[in-house]
């Protein structure tokens, strides 16, 4: 078993987890840990608890120390001097006429990487704004192109459910989701309904739609034709969560039946 803690970049961010190493760590503590890109600056967001090996998908990192003021006051700098260079990297990929939307800048705590996040259609081919940079901030620069999911991650927002987006809160990996999905649930096939803020189908999509399968395995698709106490019909409605289904059977009109656990379709 391993004590870890939930730790957050930025406000409203997506957390992730990184080891105590046997400190003394509470809730709304700063701390510094160690990532893959260096010290960050973060925040604890949950209490000390244990998770087991099978539970890690991943290496954790570890905490390095509680922030200081000194810690605190060195990373209020990098944030006000990422946004100064946010703001001069969109001119001069102006000047170079490069089709891309820079869409936010971050210092690594110790100041060695400055990585910039970027939106475009196609590849754009940057070297001359990534020399330049590096000139001005003398410092290791990375520009890191993003889709329109990581896009609407990094700027966040309110999900149709009214909550926060779930790729900003903890969703690591972006899964797969496709269209059958929507229709799996009987959910209308209606953009403004299945699709999230960032234009592609919505990721919660995925969440129930194993269970939707399993609850389907025993009942009959729309529009086939299946037999009752008075007749054959044809199946018009299902109510798939209460295994039932509407049958319209000529000349007596629509039957509501039960699913039957010992015929799947």
């Amino acid at each position: 078993m391993h004590e870890v803690v939930g730790v957050t970049f930025k406000e409203k961010g997506r957390m992730f987890y990184f080891l105590t190493d046997n400190k003394r760590l509470k809730k709304n503590l700063t701390v510094i840990v160690e990532t893959e890109r260096g010290l960050s600056f973060g925040k604890i967001v949950t209490d000390i608890f244990t998770i087991s090996d099978e539970q890690i998908k991943s290496p954790l990192k570890k905490v390095v120390r509680i922030a200081s003021k000194d810690d605190y006051f060195q990373h209020k700098k990098n944030v006000n001097d990422a946004k100064k260079a946010l703001i001069k990297a969109r001119d001069l990929a102006n000047k170079y006429e490069l089709d891309m939307r820079l869409i936010e800048a971050t210092y690594t705590f110790n100041r060695d990487q400055l990585v910039f996040k970027f939106v475009a259609d196609n590849r754009v081919d940057f070297r001359n704004l990534a020399k330049e940079l590096a000139n001005i901030y003398k410092t290791r620069i990375e520009l890191r192109q993003v889709g329109v999911r990581d896009k609407a991650r990094e700027i966040g927002g309110i999900g149709q459910c009214g909550r926060c987006l779930c790729c900003t809160k903890f969703l690591n990996d972006f899964e797969s989701v496709s269209i059958n999905m929507a229709k799996n649930q009987n959910i209308a096939l209606n953009p403004s309904k299945i699709n999230g803020i960032c234009g592609r189908l919505m990721c919660c999509l995925k969440y129930e739609d194993e269970c939707y399968s399993e609850c389907r395995k025993f009942l009959p698709k729309i529009g086939s034709k299946v037999q009752t106490e008075v007749g054959e019909g044809k199946v018009v409605d299902l109510d798939i969560l209460n295994g039932t289904y509407v049958v319209d059977v000529p000349q007596k009109g629509p039957i509501r039946m039960e699913k039957s656990k010992n015929e799947s379709y």
